[in-house]
Formats: C-alpha cells, sequence, structure tokens
C-alpha cells in the first residue's frame, strides 16, 4: 500500500483527538493485519471511494473511548452507552474527511459513506476491499486505540 495514502490518516487521527477530545496520543509501529477482529471494544468503520476504493476503521478500547468522549462532552461515563457509540462514528468520520482533504490537496480525489458503528469485545471489522489492511497502534494516558486502512490496489486518480 502507498505510504501517501496512510500518513494522511496518521496525522488526521492525532490531530482530530488533540483538537476535539483534548487528548495527546502517540503511534506505534505499523503492521500488517492478517485477521479480522477487532483490537478493541467500539469500531467505526468509513468506506472510501475512488479510485481505489478502500476503507478506515477506528477502534478503541472501553477505556479509551469513554476517558476520550468524558473530554469531548463534559461527562463522566461509565458503560458504553449510545453516546459513546455515536462519538466513535463522528469521529471516524472527523478523521477520514481531514485525511481525505489533504488527500485532496495532493491531487486525489476520495468520497466517504456514513460510518458503521459496531461494539462489543472481539467484534469483526469488514473492510470494503480484500486488500491487505494496514494497522496503526495508538496510546493514551486511558489506553490504546487502533486505526486501520486497507486500500484496494489500484491507479489513484488525480484531478
Amino acid at each position: 500500500m502507498n505510504v501517501e495514502f496512510i500518513n494522511p490518516f496518521l496525522s488526521a487521527t492525532i490531530g482530530v483527538l488533540k483538537t476535539m477530545a483534548f487528548t495527546e496520543v502517540t503511534a506505534g509501529k505499523p503492521f500488517l493485519k492478517n485477521d479480522k477482529i477487532s483490537r478493541g471494544d467500539v469500531s467505526g468503520v468509513v468506506g472510501i471511494t475512488g479510485p481505489p476504493n478502500g476503507s478506515m476503521s477506528l477502534t478503541f478500547s472501553k477505556e479509551c473511548i469513554m476517558e476520550i468522549v468524558s473530554n469531548m462532552l463534559g461527562e463522566t461515563f461509565q458503560e458504553v452507552t449510545d453516546d459513546i457509540k455515536d462519538a466513535v462514528g463522528e469521529l471516524s468520520n472527523m478523521i477520514s474527511g481531514t485525511a481525505r482533504n489533504d488527500l485532496g490537496n495532493k491531487g486525489y480525489s476520495f468520497k466517504t459513506s456514513i460510518p458503521t458503528v459496531v461494539s462489543g469485545p472481539g467484534h469483526e471489522i469488514r473492510h470494503m476491499c480484500k486488500a491487505p489492511t494496514i494497522a496503526i497502534p495508538f496510546n493514551t494516558k486511558a489506553g490504546p486505540f487502533v486505526v486501520e486502512i486497507s486500500f484496494e490496489n489500484g491507479t489513484p486518480t488525480k484531478g
């Protein structure tokens, strides 16, 4: 996968969480993910059309997302509620939109779908294409989360 597609998602994740949730995040080493099992408790998945087509997912541990949403909304959460799930969808939308804007500034043209949110320990994440999935682990003081990116092989459209 072209690193030109990965870096905008990495930067967008750091920027959106800092701005919207007042949360400092540290990126870990990206790795090739070989299964569909989530690395957390709540995920937002966004389809991306180009070409190439692909998707992005954002998966949080329960502790991490409750802290992030508490920062965003000024409330304390004890469980994963509908408000938490809505926030995961919105964060997924903001991160994919910021990354898409960055790619647009480089001449690419992508559109995104409305995020789908899935929750529960060990849930599956089904990316929109059969391409390899790159996972980028992140850490916060409240716990870990992972961004996954998958783009089919194909010639990107610029212009």
